[in-house]
């Protein structure tokens, strides 16, 4: 059975712009090793430090004052909050500490295997542009992780503030975990929006006009969406994810007009031929060498 040929890449002048299915299935396959490699080897450094990292993710809940749970008290949890049920839960729990773990310091690999499968089929200015989206998605995320954590007990404690005097609170640990991971994904694909309208407006989705033109309704979009998405709807929360959101607006609107600018500029020093418009001809006669004489 012969391979069927596809299209890898776009420029003719590279020497692999041409590869087999199997060829693409063998490179999808070694990329998707070599990022689960990097998320189990930062799974099993999760896994050797999980005390340490369920402490600082416990730590601030059980810190929470004014209530009590149905939990044991303990030193590490004095409010009883945190509780966990059945006989394999303790085991699942520090599983998926240590996954999360793994993800979140393995987001560097498995983005690059992303981008490494990805790369040769596009142009050089593509890739260009990919690599520093690429290289600008991770640290915006990893910086909305980060206020996540930040925010997390403090909107827990406004939600856990409703409980009357008269009842205790239990927090299951699945329950607090996929809570926590709600506001990860929240709060770390939000901050992905503002560069996503650069990627548009790169790509020539959207012009630099339209965006800059609709900024007052992308900041009520904001607001709008920070009120939905976050888990809690409280105003804390709500305000802590829009206001960063609606910074990160304005310097991806800066970026869009700067871009904007530097493309003006150059289409005025190399204007392009409008299409409507005819070539000009070269009517210039091109000189015809004198007959040679034919010898019988």
């Amino acid at each position: 059975m012969t391979a069927i040929p596809l299209k890898r890449a776009r420029r003719a002048d590279s020497p692999d712009s041409r590869m087999t299915v199997r060829e693409h299935l063998r490179e999808l396959r070694n990329r998707l090793a070599k990022a689960l490699l990097g998320v189990g080897v930062g799974s099993a450094l999760g896994w050797w430090v999980h005390g340490r990292l369920i402490a600082k993710l416990t730590g601030p809940v059980c810190a929470i004052h004014g209530l009590h749970g149905i939990g044991r008290p303990t030193p590490a949890c004095p409010n009883g909050l945190l509780v966990l049920q059945g006989v394999l839960s303790p085991l699942t729990f520090t599983f998926k500490v240590a996954l999360l773990a793994g993800l979140i310091t393995s987001s560097p690999v498995w983005s690059y295997q992303l981008w490494a499968f990805a790369a040769p089929g596009l142009h050089r200015r593509e890739k260009r542009y990919g690599l520093a989206f690429v290289s600008a998605a991770v640290p915006l995320f990893l910086g909305g992780a980060a206020l996540a954590y930040w925010v997390f007990p403090k909107a827990l404690q406004i939600v856990l503030g409703f409980t009357p005097n008269s009842f205790s609170n239990s927090i299951p640990g699945d329950q607090f975990l996929d809570f926590f991971l709600r506001m990860i994904a929240v709060f770390g694909l939000s901050f992905e929006l503002p560069l996503l309208l650069v990627l548009l407006y790169v790509l020539g989705v959207v012009s630099a006009r339209s965006l800059l033109g609709k900024w007052r309704a992308f900041v009520f979009g904001i607001f709008v969406f920070a009120a939905l998405a976050t888990p809690t709807g409280d105003p804390f929360t709500m305000m802590v994810l829009a206001l960063p959101m609606t910074t990160l607006l304005a310097l991806a609107l800066a970026v869009v007009h700067r871009l904007d600018r530097v493309r003006t500029r150059r289409a005025a020093e190399r204007p392009e031929p409008s299409p409507d418009t005819a070539s000009d001809l070269d009517l210039t006669p091109t000189p015809v060498e004198p007959p040679t004489q034919l010898v019988d």
